[in-house]
């Protein structure tokens, strides 16, 4: 069976649609899903849906990005 996702150092692992951990985004990027539509491989996991407007924080659980929500 095939990991659908690359881990990094594997062959693909730079193929990761996140450039960083952790994202700040504001309340016009709302709903948030992961991946968001500006990350360059937009496709490389199914797209979730986070709730992240009740404590202002969530995390993806295909690639574990972090969102943090900041003030209007």
């Amino acid at each position: 069976m095939v990991d659908p996702l690359p881990k990094p150092g594997d062959a693909q692992g730079d193929t990761l649609p996140i450039a960083q951990n952790r994202y700040d985004i504001i309340r016009k990027d709302l709903p948030l899903h992961c991946p968001m539509d500006s990350m360059s491989l937009w496709n490389s996991h199914p797209r979730v849906y986070l709730p992240i407007e009740d404590n202002g924080y969530a995390k993806c659980p295909y690639c574990g990005t972090e969102y943090a929500l900041k003030g209007d």
